[in-house]
């Protein structure tokens, strides 16, 4: 296990900055993910991590170690990708024992090695198939066995579910955070899906315009977000935004909509008349008939089984 840490990292390609004064400690052990919209920089914060992009600033440290200038393969790291990167004429256990090979270890070395990674991962049934007659959570499962083989100081997953349907995405979350639990590896992942970092994450890492908004355990994030952005990011549905106004007296405050209505709120006094946005997740919303209440239009209602999902506007909101 090995600890990762960024110094007021950035990165530029020419006069466009991509990341700005990156500031990260990652525990040895830790599973942190890195979570954004396309375009934020997550994916090539993980790059620079790997080695397979240049840092222009600042100092990247693992195990300690300053690794600016470490090439990848001197950095004791193992990358599992979104396209699983197999050998299509090798089978699921040549493929999983290809880096060991290269490096010129003995046989028998390198079939405990795929033996050990195949019982991590359940994969003993797959080994003499290839790439092509295995589904896509099986092929995933192959690309992070050989990652294990490589016995690496830290992974790195760059958006591996991407590619499969929906039930394949929550079996292999599961399988993922399992084995981190087996390994007690330290683990950096990327994704743009807010789910996969709730339902993983010891720590997440909000990312938006090359810069990090918000880190802290999951629920931490979605209870106390720190700005709009990462209130509006997390959660699915997600919150609800409403204008208005705080109004207060001598015995209660209020929040009063730009569209009318209003909500009794429990806290501290506030000046007169100041502009806010409420910010209410959905399963805070009661229906229901009260002095202070507001009227939502309902437009569009989606039935999902466990939960229904309504959409609407509140006034001009």
């Amino acid at each position: 296990m090995t600890d990762v840490e960024f110094r007021d990292l950035s990165k530029s390609f020419g006069q466009h900055k991509i990341l700005e004064n990156i500031s990260l400690d990652i525990k040895s052990g830790e599973f942190v993910v890195l979570v954004g919209p396309s375009g934020c920089g997550k994916s090539t914060l993980l790059r620079m991590l790997a080695g397979l992009e240049t840092i222009t600033s600042g100092d990247l440290l693992i195990g300690g170690v300053r690794a600016n200038a470490l090439p990848p393969q001197q950095r004791n790291i193992a990358m599992v990708f979104q396209s699983y990167a197999l050998f299509p004429h090798l089978k699921a256990a040549d493929n999983i024992g290809f880096g060991p090979k290269i490096r010129g270890e003995t046989r028998t070395v390198i079939d405990e090695k795929v033996k050990k990674a195949s019982g991590v991962l359940n994969l003993f049934s797959y080994l003499d198939r290839y790439p092509r007659q295995l589904s896509g959570g099986q092929r995933q499962r192959v690309a992070m066995g050989r990652a294990i083989v490589r016995e690496p100081s830290v992974f790195l997953f760059d958006e591996p579910l991407s590619n499969l349907d929906a039930q394949l995405r929550v079996q292999m979350r599961v399988e993922i955070k399992a084995l981190h639990q087996r390994l007690k590896s330290t683990i950096v992942y990327v994704t743009h899906d807010q789910i996969e970092a709730m339902t993983m994450a010891d720590r997440i890492v909000v990312m938006d315009r090359g810069r990090i908004q918000q880190v802290g355990a999951p629920l931490e994030l979605y209870d106390r977000p720190a700005n709009k952005f990462v209130a509006s990011f997390l959660g699915s549905p997600s919150m609800s935004f409403v204008s208005g106004s705080l109004k207060t007296t001598l015995e209660k405050t209020w929040f009063e909509s730009a569209g009318g209505g209003r909500l009794a709120l429990a806290g501290k006094q506030v000046p007169a008349d100041s502009a806010v946005e409420a910010g209410i997740r959905p399963e805070h919303f009661i229906v229901g008939e009260a002095v202070d209440a507001m009227a939502i239009r309902v437009d569009v209602v989606e039935p999902t089984g466990s939960e229904t999902h309504v959409y609407g506007a509140i006034g001009a909101d």
